[in-house]
């Protein structure tokens, strides 16, 4: 049987490191997938479980020198914690630097050192030999795990850079023409940007990673449970199905139910988007995380846990956050084998520092332009500069960083404008998409009949609509319900019927005041003797062709003519001219027949239309809209659209139709409105756009810093400085989509 899981993983500093637990988790025994997201620090596994456990998945990851978290999702007060950490370990690591640069200085500006091996060379030494031992040892120890499990992180290379500055002092004892000033505390400098940078580092991804958070948040922690009829507050996670728990006025409904007893206004907006709270009674569902805003009532536990509407919102999140983006399969394969290239590329330039000091500085020179950085003295001493800015430079955690980031922050907003995201290869055919298939019922429509028109012949609207619904309150055909539901929304009282006579498919008959009244088809106003003729609905017919009409008549003739119809949505027309100005050609499917598909979707402002669609049909359809579009996105919430939706490019599900239509889609509209459209499609281009240009930069980053570096023309210091930007840089560019008006 297939398992996912999401496992938190801590350790992970850099892209190589997520790029080796990937690589070990795919060699286990039946791992199917295995993504690895660095900006998340998780890992999203999916297994066969009579394979393999997830004990067995944790122990691999712990040896291959990471720890496993046990909580996936790093709450608030975690996330706050882990970067106190963080920024005292900064903190610490900048005093050190501090006092060994009040040393350092002013021998440098003197132009040497007082004394060769001066008591100051010594205490600079004890003081970063202080440093590593504290503020980084978490540098060095990640450096030997990784090591140790024979792959190399980004921590190697920074571990090898400062213990090779470390070591000079020593070492000029022992080799001619080594002179320690050129490299005194230079290791604490760079440790001290590399912590720095980390630590910023760490923070940007925090906020892009806010949105899950946030999402858990949203839960309640605690629920209020009848036991033995008394009332006890127990942790959320304590609940089972078919538990009965109560909600009082202002408290979060602890999880998914349905009400038994009382009612209550519910501020739903978390899940629909609807700002006003809606009136909830006795057997309405309802859902957790939702807020009751006044009344109270007691409800079963219908789901728990992962099963609930706000835990599956969440996994939708993760799962677009740990998906990749096909464009980022180069930048894997460039991280994977991105460390042993750069330590074999810093030995050979150490070694032809060595053999060849006079062209390399001549090269370095010719390069360097304006930028006037002595080269060090021996050629020794060169060299060593050189390599250690060549292992300090080569940083791939913006590679790794640029994608994931990314996906956060745009998954996230969409999540809180109701749009999930659930795959990170739908966001790079989004930008593709040259036209936009709409099935009709539920997705342009409201999906369930409503009363559009009253066309009277005499009588007052509201008398007509008293008189139909009293007629109708003894039928349960959704024509009848139609009716109904318009003469509550206007709070009109039916009168009381006597002799109710129902002829199913034709129409109803009943005395009301005294006077037979019929409701129903014309051919059952005729057959009870009534003719129709010289009434004129015909100005009527052309707008409203494509609704069912009942005629109302007593025995005097024909009173009105009542038009149901599945309703179009209001913002249907204006989001289809969104669309087109957007380069997009909507096209509508529907099961109807031709004019009452045209007759809508002339509505709509659409002018393609296919009718008579069976579910077969629409794959075929999409087929064949593919074949002329190219790629082809299908928005639909029904069971008979699943796969078409699965067929699309894009298979786009509104969020309040089936399960079985939102799983096989690639995005799912939770509110109900079709504004939220064209913003996930602009939403999608715009994180996309910002996928390229993270990726650019951090290639663009190491294709120039390298050779820089190689020759000589990047000091250390300067190095990591670049080097702990680049990160920085590219969480913050993702971290910018915040505020693009989407």
């Amino acid at each position: 049987m297939i398992q996912k899981i999401n496992i938190g993983i801590d350790g992970m500093h850099c892209a190589s490191c997520s790029a080796n637990v990937e690589k070990v988790l795919g060699k286990l025994p039946g791992v199917i997938l295995a993504h690895v997201n660095l900006a998340l620090e998780e890992a999203s596994i999916e297994f066969d479980e009579r394979r393999l456990s997830p004990e067995q998945i944790n122990k691999a990851i712990i040896g291959a020198g990471y720890s496993v978290r046990e909580e996936v999702n790093l709450s608030e007060d975690e996330q706050i914690r882990a970067m106190k950490d963080g920024f005292r370990r900064m903190m610490l690591m900048w005093a050190i630097t501090i006092v060994i640069t009040v040393f350092m200085v002013p021998n440098m500006l003197m132009g040497k050192m007082l004394v060769s091996h001066s008591f100051d060379n010594w205490f600079v030494f004890i003081l970063t030999l202080g440093a590593l031992l504290f503020p980084a040892r978490g540098v060095y120890i990640s450096a030997f795990k990784s090591v140790k499990s024979g792959s190399a992180n980004m921590d190697v290379l920074i571990a090898m850079g400062t213990l090779a500055a470390f070591a000079v002092l020593p070492l000029s004892y022992l080799v001619e023409g080594v002179e320690s000033h050129n490299f005194i505390g230079i290791a604490a400098m760079i440790l001290a940007f590399h912590l720095t940078g980390r630590y910023l580092e760490y923070r940007a991804r925090g906020k892009a990673s806010e949105a899950i958070r946030k999402l858990v948040n949203l839960g309640a922690k605690t629920a209020l449970i009848m036991v033995e009829g008394v009332e006890t507050e127990v942790p959320i996670r304590k609940i089972k199905t078919d538990d009965v728990f109560i909600v009082k006025p202002g408290m979060k409904i602890p999880t998914d139910g349905v009400i038994i007893n009382g009612q209550g206004n519910i501020d739903e907006s978390m899940a629909t988007g609807e700002s006003m709270p809606l009136l909830r009674k006795a057997g309405d569902p309802i859902i957790g995380a939702t807020i009751n805003t006044d009344g109270y009532f007691s409800a079963k536990a219908t789901k728990i846990g992962s099963d609930t509407f706000l835990a599956q919102v969440i996994k939708l999140v993760q799962d677009a956050q740990h998906s990749k983006v096909p464009i980022q399969l180069l930048a894997d394969k460039v991280t994977a084998i991105f460390v042993p290239t750069i330590l074999v590329l810093a030995s050979l330039t150490f070694a032809v520092w060595m053999l060849f000091p006079e062209t390399m500085a001549m090269a370095g020179n010719f390069l360097r332009g304006f930028i006037n950085i002595a080269i060090p003295p021996s050629p020794i001493a060169a060299a060593l500069m050189a390599a250690i800015a060549t292992l300090v430079i080569a940083c791939p955690c913006a590679l790794g960083l640029a994608t994931p980031t990314a996906l956060m922050v745009g998954s996230g907003i969409g999540a809180n404008r109701g749009i999930l995201i659930r795959n990170g290869e739908a966001l790079q055919r989004m930008k593709d998409i040259k036209a936009i298939v709409f099935d009709k019922t539920g997705t342009l429509t409201h999906g369930k009949p409503e009363l559009v028109k009253i066309q009277s012949f005499g009588a007052d609207e509201n008398e007509i609509l008293v008189l139909a619904a009293s007629l109708e309150s003894g039928s349960e055909h959704p024509l009848a319900k139609a009716i109904l539901k318009a003469a509550t929304a206007k709070s009109l009282t039916t009168k009381e019927i006597s002799g109710f006579e129902n002829n199913p498919g034709k129409g109803v008959s009943a005395i009301i005041a005294g006077q037979i009244i019929h409701a129903g088809s014309l051919s059952f106003i005729e057959e009870k003797g009534i003719s129709a003729s010289g009434l004129d609905v015909n100005p009527l017919l052309k707008d409203f062709s494509y609704a069912s009409r009942v005629y109302l008549a007593d025995k005097y003739g024909i009173m009105a003519v009542i038009y149901i119809a599945d309703s179009i949505r209001s913002e249907a027309r204006e989001v289809i001219q969104t669309l087109k100005s957007m380069g997009i050609e909507p096209i509508m499917l529907s099961g109807d027949n031709q004019d009452t598909a045209d007759a809508i979707a002339a509505q709509c402002g659409i002018s393609r239309t296919r009718a008579k669609a069976l579910p077969a049909d629409k794959v075929n359809i999409i087929r064949e809209l593919q074949h002329e579009f190219g790629a082809i996105a299908m928005v639909g919430d029904g069971i008979n659209d699943a796969p078409a939706l699965k067929q699309a490019d894009i298979g786009i599900a509104m969020g309040q139709g089936t399960d079985i239509a939102i799983e096989a889609a690639d995005i799912t509209i939770m509110r109900d409105n079709l504004h939220s459209l064209p913003i996930a499609i602009n939403l999608s281009v715009q994180t996309f756009r910002k996928i390229r240009q993270n990726l650019f930069w951090a290639f663009f980053y190491n294709l120039i810093a390298i050779p820089l570096a190689v020759i000589g023309i990047l000091h250390p210091i300067i190095a990591e400085i670049a080097m702990a930007s680049s990160s920085v840089t590219v969480v913050t560019n993702a971290n910018l989509l915040k505020r693009k008006k989407i």
